[in-house]
C-alpha cells in the first residue's frame, strides 16, 4: 500500500481529504504510482503530468524520504520506506514569484 500526500488544490480537485492510499502493482517507481492515481482518480488526469508527454507539470514537485524525486526518470524506483507504506510519497506544489 503506497500513501500519497496531495497539494491542496488536488486533493479539492480528488475529492478527498487526507493521505490517498494506492494499491501498485509490481515495483513502485514514480510511474507507477502516478499510474495508479490517475488511474484511483481519473480527475488528476493531466494535472500532475502532461497528457501527451507524460512529464511532470511544473510548479509540482515529488518528494521521498525527504528526497526530492523530480528530475529523476520516471521508472526510478521508489525506496523501501514509501513502497512498505512506512512514509508517504509526498506531491508538492512548488512556489514561484517574488
Amino acid at each position: 500500500m503506497i500513501r500519497v500526500v496531495l497539494p491542496q488544490h488536488l486533493r479539492t480537485l480528488a475529492h478527498v481529504s487526507g493521505e490517498v492510499k494506492l494499491e501498485v502493482e509490481g515495483r513502485a517507481t514514480l510511474r507507477s504510482v502516478l499510474d495508479a492515481l490517475e488511474s484511483a482518480y481519473p480527475m488528476l488526469c493531466g494535472t500532475i503530468r502532461d497528457h501527451v508527454t507524460q512529464q511532470r507539470r511544473p510548479f509540482l514537485r515529488f518528494f521521498a524520504c525527504e528526497e526530492d524525486l523530480s528530475h529523476e526518470p520516471p521508472d526510478t524506483p521508489l525506496p523501501d520506506a514509501v513502497a512498505s507504506g512506512a512514509e508517504p510519497f509526498l506531491i508538492v506544489g512548488a512556489i514561484a514569484g517574488g
